[in-house]
C-alpha cells in the first residue's frame, strides 16, 4: 500500500488511487483463516494481481501528463471554424468566438490535468457593470504555468444570461487565449 499512497502523492488522480485501493482491500483475516490454503501460493497471486493492477493503471494514465511544451502546441492549433460562433452586434459588428464550454473541452482533451478558479468578482462603483478575474492553470510534467484575465458584463444586458456568468465565460475564454488556445480569432478580428 505504500505504493499507493507514493501514487498520490505523485499526481495520480484520486479516481484511480480509490479504484487501486479498493481492488486490493482483503476482508479481515479471520473472515478467511478457516480456510484450507497455502500461504506462498496465496501471496504470490495476491503479488501478480497487485502488479497486473500497477500495470494497468500505468497503461491508462501514460499519456495523460506531458511536457508543458507540447500541451502549449496543442492549445496553439487554430480551433475548427466548425466550432466557433459569431456573435452580431445592434450595428451589425461582428465578433468570432469560442463558447467556454468548447474551450472547456479542448482543454480536457490536450491538458486534462488543467484547473481554473474565478479569482474575484468586482461590481463597479456605479453597479452599472461586473467585472470577473478567472485563473486557468496548466499541470504539466516538468512544470505547471497559470494565466489570468477579466471579463466584464453590463449589469443591465440580460440577454445572454446573468451578467456574473457572462463577465466569467469572457474572463475564461481569454486567460485560455493567453495560452494561445482560440489566439488566432482575436488576430482574425484585427485584419
Amino acid at each position: 500500500m505504500a505504493w499507493l499512497s507514493k501514487s498520490m502523492k505523485m499526481g495520480k488522480s484520486s479516481s484511480t488511487a480509490s479504484l487501486l485501493k479498493s481492488l486490493l482491500c482483503r476482508p479481515p483475516r479471520s473472515s478467511y483463516s478457516t480456510a484450507k490454503r497455502s500461504s506462498n501460493s496465496s501471496f504470490k497471486e495476491t503479488h501478480d494481481v497487485v502488479a497486473e493492477a500497477e500495470e494497468e493503471v500505468e497503461a491508462a494514465s501514460s499519456g495523460i501528463s506531458r511536457p508543458l511544451s507540447e500541451i502549449l502546441k496543442e492549445l496553439n492549433k487554430r480551433v475548427p471554424d466548425s466550432l466557433v460562433k459569431v456573435l452580431r452586434s445592434e450595428n451589425d459588428f461582428s465578433i468570432k468566438y469560442v463558447p467556454w464550454h468548447v474551450m472547456n473541452r479542448i482543454l480536457n482533451l490536450h491538458a486534462p490535468e488543467w484547473s481554473g478558479e474565478v479569482r474575484s468578482i468586482t461590481y463597479s462603483g456605479d453597479a452599472k457593470s461586473v467585472s470577473v478575474v478567472y485563473r486557468v492553470t496548466l499541470y504539466g510534467t516538468d512544470a505547471e504555468i497559470y494565466r489570468e484575465s477579466t471579463g466584464t458584463a453590463s449589469v443591465d444586458d440580460t440577454s445572454y444570461g446573468d451578467p456574473v456568468q457572462k463577465a466569467e465565460a469572457m474572463a475564461f475564454r481569454r486567460a485560455c487565449a493567453r495560452f494561445g488556445l482560440g489566439l488566432h480569432l482575436y488576430h482574425e478580428d484585427m485584419s
